[in-house]
This record gives structure tokens, C-alpha cells and sequence, in this order.
């Protein structure tokens, strides 16, 4: 098992199947796209654990929290991560992140989008460390999001070539990009 699964695992995490689109919709476009040295990710949002994007539903500072949005960029994470290991093969591939862009379903007076988006990068972090796992990142309001998902988070990350995984971590300043 890769390392950076088995830190979600000791972490009580595991990863959901592909997303599977709701009855007459078609999703005509990869969730990953590499180019290169990258990985370009499509918009996700969280995932209930049968596959399906309806985990969580709602309007942050309406029907949903601060808290509750917070758990929906965790499970947009999660999301991400099963896309990202089903097109890499393993998560250690992973160099680092690069940028991230969050939404936030919320009410019109809402102003609390980077605590949401933080649900996102403070589990990116707790796995890959400060150094692979810090990005920039934009934490946006929307007045809805697709199947009224109250998180949807798209981004890009860098990767070690398939042969080049190195075994211990590396810093920012190893990585030449």
C-alpha cells in the first residue's frame, strides 16, 4: 500500500468509487486529464459512499453551517483523491499541489468561503505534508452548484514520472517543476 493511503486509512478515511452521474446526465469529460508532468482535475464535489454526488446537499449559511461545508470539502477531497489514484495508480505520485479552486454554494451574505474550503486543504496537508501538499488556492461564493452540491473544488497538482517515485519525501525546493 502506497504511503499516502496508508495515512488516510490511519486517519479513518478511505476513498469512494468513481462518481456515478444521476439519471440523464452525461459528464462527457475526464475527472483527470494529465499533461505531462501534470494532472489537470475536473470540478468535484463530495460523494456519498455508493459513488453518487449527493453526500451532502444544501446552502452554506442557509440550511448548511460553516462546520457542515467544512466536512463537504473533506469529502470533495476524498472525491479527488479516488479520481486521482484511479488515473496515477498510486497517490505518491503526487510531487505536489499546485492550485486549487473552491466554490462554495452559499447565501448571499455568506463571507466565511476560505473556513469551507479550509475542510479541503487542511486534510491535503495533514497527507502530504507542508512542503507537497501546500497550493495556492481561490475559495469562492455561488448562488448553486451541480445536483445542489454545497462544495465543488477543481485544481491541478505535479507529478514524479511513474518510475520516479522517490522513496522518502521531498521539499518544495526539490521539486523541479
Amino acid at each position: 500500500m502506497d504511503n499516502i493511503e496508508q495515512r488516510l486509512r490511519a486517519l479513518g478515511y478511505t476513498l469512494p468509487p468513481a462518481m456515478k452521474a444521476p439519471a440523464g446526465v452525461k459528464l462527457p469529460f475526464s475527472m483527470v486529464r494529465i499533461v505531462g508532468d501534470r494532472a489537470l482535475i475536473s470540478g468535484h464535489g463530495p460523494q456519498a459512499p455508493d459513488g453518487t454526488p449527493t453526500a451532502m446537499t444544501g446552502i452554506v449559511g442557509d440550511t448548511l453551517t460553516v462546520q457542515d461545508g467544512y466536512r463537504a470539502a473533506q469529502l470533495t477531497a476524498l472525491s479527488i483523491l479516488g479520481s486521482l489514484k484511479r488515473s496515477l495508480g498510486s497517490l505518491d505520485r503526487i510531487a505536489c499541489w499546485g492550485k486549487i479552486f473552491g466554490m462554495v454554494a452559499a447565501a448571499p451574505d455568506f463571507k466565511e468561503h476560505p473556513n469551507v474550503i479550509n475542510g479541503f486543504s487542511d486534510l491535503i496537508i495533514e497527507l502530504y505534508g507542508e512542503e507537497r501538499g501546500q497550493h495556492s488556492r481561490s475559495a469562492v461564493g455561488m448562488a448553486t452548484l451541480p445536483f445542489s452540491i454545497p462544495v465543488e473544488i477543481e485544481g491541478e497538482v505535479f507529478l514524479y514520472p511513474e518510475s520516479g517515485i522517490p522513496a522518502s519525501p521531498v521539499t518544495n525546493a526539490e521539486v523541479t517543476l
